[in-house]
């Protein structure tokens, strides 16, 4: 089996939270490098795996989140030989990113900058942008059209073992626990998800890696899961939005945290979902029904 990594972004000190996956490939590839936050983390990693400044060639991101793409444009000041590879619907996003942080900073409000940091704009001849029909980067690596989260996403199969570096696609997967479903406002789109995901039970990864967080099988029995988690988030939201019931996005968060908190231990579960609420999770969802009734 190839040698790819997971590396821990230890996102605000916290442990299992954000990775960043280093591929075992032809030229020195990661996938998703997290926020502008982690980047010396990032960077020491890589140190420490003898990537240095002119050494790393592709960046491959999953989506245009700054939890999975922030610290791009800093990136490639340090690494001036790597390209970017991202959805064409993605890419201009990362050029001018102005949009996106603001959008980003509706959703977070005053924790942003803490959160995720300052996000540069990345040269747009610097961008390999990936259109619907083409293949992937490079043989043996292929690039999968994955809406649901966002309608950009991507995942990239590696064909020589089966690792699929899935981003969100496969949902929120932490210290082992169940899957849980990544689904904040305003991108979501649930019927792309449940294609998404027979997709990749077409596709039949012997893996997947979760951006939060790490390396997985069982992936048959994980889509299985996050697709009776997605419905079932739907229809409570349906039903909460009926009732005008305004207090059920908490009382998710509340028992998202603790199912998970047997996983985690309570000081890390509740770190992780003061970052990345439950309840953004379950507005997400609302955002995507009133849309489709």
């Amino acid at each position: 089996m190839n040698e790819s990594a997971c590396i821990d972004l230890m996102h605000l000190g916290l442990d299992g939270a954000i990775a960043c996956y280093l591929v075992d490939t032809h030229e020195p590839t990661i996938v998703d490098p997290g926020p502008t936050t982690c980047l010396d983390v990032l960077v020491r990693a890589l140190a420490e795996r003898g990537l240095g400044p002119r050494d790393l060639r592709h960046v491959l991101l999953t989506h245009v989140h700054l939890d999975h793409a922030g610290a791009t444009g800093h990136l490639l000041e340090l690494f001036p030989k790597a390209t970017v590879h991202v959805h064409v619907d993605g890419a201009s996003y990362m050029v001018d990113p102005e949009r996106l942080v603001a959008s980003t900073r509706r959703t977070f409000g005053e924790a942003h900058d803490r959160l995720w940091g300052e996000m540069r704009p990345v040269p747009a001849d610097r961008i390999e942008a990936w259109s619907p029909g083409d293949p992937g980067p490079w043989p043996g690596v292929r690039t999968v059209s994955t809406p649901g989260h966002i309608a950009h996403h991507l995942a990239y199969l590696d064909e020589r073992d089966g690792t699929l570096f899935a981003g969100d696609a496969m949902g929120i997967v932490l210290s082992g626990g169940p899957s849980h479903p990544p689904t904040p406002p305003p991108a979501v789109d649930l019927r792309a998800w449940a294609k998404t995901l027979n997709e990749v039970g077409a596709i039949g990864p012997e893996r997947f890696g979760a951006t939060h967080f790490g390396i997985h099988e069982g992936i048959e029995e994980r889509r299985v899961a996050l697709q009776t988690r997605l419905d079932a988030l739907e229809a409570r939201v349906r039903i909460a939005l009926e009732r005008e019931d305004g207090a059920d996005a908490d009382r998710f968060n509340d028992e998202v945290m603790e199912e998970l908190g047997p996983y985690m231990g309570e000081d890390r579960v509740k770190r992780y979902f003061d970052m990345f609420s439950a309840a953004t999770d379950w507005a997400g969802v609302a955002f995507y029904v009133k849309r489709n009734p």
